[in-house]
């Protein structure tokens, strides 16, 4: 989720830990250690500091695994909150271990996923019914604390606004199995072997792509409706020396690493130059695919000159960034 939403789940911690004795939930220590929590799994963001390559690569990947879910950031948290502020360890740990439990749980239901398994699965865990920015989620949290400083239990809201995400959250699932049903239908003739349904910031639009066993499809779902912009023929993977030129790169192991579907390209863009160019079918937007890995090589001896992955959404600035590289 943004980081928004997990400042303000953080935030009905603190309003669930009223149940609590041992601590003052409204105090400046634990309404800290509570919002910390819910946010720290999302330290890796200052990766992007360094490159692109790194981030995506590494972005909730050991830092929202298992280990600092139950141990590290906890037990840090605790060990904080209890020098500095004073506060019983065992209580923050538990609070802090629950805030960051809940963190990471809820990012599995994005198309970005986690690595939450990590280090006895390192497989991406991403459902993707639930968009990273959700407006009705956000709108759910600002009523709970509407509902708090109106006088209400923040207890009780705490039940009941879980409870209705809860709801949410199904009825999110059911609609996106009804869409990929929809989907599957539009291409009767066509042998489906992975069908992508992902939510946008827009309640009733979806972004789709459609894996067949020669083609694939890319386009958005309205209100039900399936649209499909793209058809794009299949073709084996990159081999040879080219693939053995790029191999290695960081920016094409990032992107490999972390895309789910993606198509390539290779064309000459001048006598001594070749480029190869990774696509990332799920992100088309205003009929461009922003988020790509491209290659400069030597076209003599296939090394590679420059290389980038990230998400741009003009082919200038891609240009540009490529050139900084």
């Amino acid at each position: 989720m943004d980081t928004l939403t997990h400042t303000l789940m953080g935030g009905t911690i603190v309003g669930l830990a009223h149940i609590d004795p041992s601590v003052d939930p409204v105090s400046a220590g634990f309404i800290t250690t509570a919002v910390g929590a819910s946010l720290i799994p999302d330290l890796d963001t200052v990766l992007k500091m360094k490159n692109n390559a790194v981030y995506i690569k590494n972005h909730r990947g050991i830092t929202h695994s298992l280990p600092f879910t139950v141990l590290i950031w906890p037990l840090t948290l605790a060990v904080l909150s209890s020098v500095f502020f004073g506060l019983p360890f065992i209580n923050m740990y538990l609070w802090s271990l629950f805030a960051v439990s809940l963190h990471v749980f809820s990012d599995i239901f994005n198309a970005y996923g986690t690595q939450a398994l990590r280090p006895f699965n390192h497989t991406w865990l991403q459902l993707g019914f639930i968009n990273t920015i959700d407006i009705p989620i956000i709108v759910m949290h600002i009523l709970y604390f509407i509902l708090w400083f109106s006088g209400f239990n923040p207890v009780t809201l705490f039940i009941v606004l879980y409870a209705v995400m809860i709801l949410y959250y199904i009825v999110r699932f059911i609609y996106q199995r009804y869409l990929v049903n929809k989907i599957k239908e539009r291409l009767p003739d066509d042998e489906i072997t992975r069908v992508f349904c992902l939510p946008t910031i827009r309640f009733n639009e979806w972004r789709v792509v459609v894996v067949a066993e020669k083609a694939y499809y890319v386009g958005r779902t309205f209100k039900g409706q399936v649209v499909f912009y793209d058809r794009f023929e299949k073709i084996g993977p990159l081999e040879g020396e080219l693939f053995e030129a790029v191999k290695d790169d960081k920016n094409f192991i990032s992107f490999t690493f972390f895309s789910s579907i993606y198509r390539y390209e290779i064309k000459e863009i001048s006598n001594d130059t070749v480029e190869v160019r990774y696509i990332d079918l799920r992100y088309l937007k205003d009929g461009h695919y922003p988020f790509v890995c491209i290659m400069h090589l030597d076209k003599d001896d296939y090394e590679v000159q420059s290389s980038y992955t990230g998400w741009v959404y003009s082919e200038t600035k891609l240009q540009q960034k490529l050139a900084n590289n």
